[in-house]
């Protein structure tokens, strides 16, 4: 499992847990592995690590979220998905030392894929926006 694909699962068990507001963080990645056959060591660390750390920084990372939205936006306007996607690529930026470049790159992909047509737009402004301050 390569980085992007060990991203990918991280996000999108980001965005289940953003849709079903759950407390037990450690049985949820654990049944997110169960349910989706991850094996792979360096996988689970990865996507446990990104899940956790996002948990640990939360107030920091939707803080930033909040500090470069438009000044008539509210967070909650934000999709689920764009969401899970910012917070992933915000705790990379913030906290792993991960080039931004490639951590913006990989959070547009996601956008492409996941997201509604602006969303690419939107996530790579946002991204830019927190990398420039």
């Amino acid at each position: 499992m390569n980085r992007t694909t060990m991203r990918e699962s991280a996000f999108k068990l980001i965005y289940s847990l953003e849709i079903q507001k759950q407390d037990n963080l450690k049985e949820q990645i654990d049944l997110y592995f169960e349910s989706e056959n991850i094996e792979n060591k360096p996988a689970k660390d990865y996507i446990e690590d990104a899940v956790l750390g996002i948990e640990k920084h939360k107030e920091d990372i939707v803080g930033l979220i909040e500090k470069n939205l438009k000044s008539d936006w509210k967070i909650e306007r934000i999709s689920k998905i764009d969401l899970a996607i910012l917070k992933l690529a915000i705790y990379e930026i913030q906290y792993k030392e991960i080039p931004f470049k490639v951590v913006i790159n990989e959070a547009v992909e996601l956008a492409k894929k996941y997201g509604e047509d602006s969303s690419k737009n939107f996530v790579n402004g946002m991204l830019a926006s927190i990398v420039n301050k």
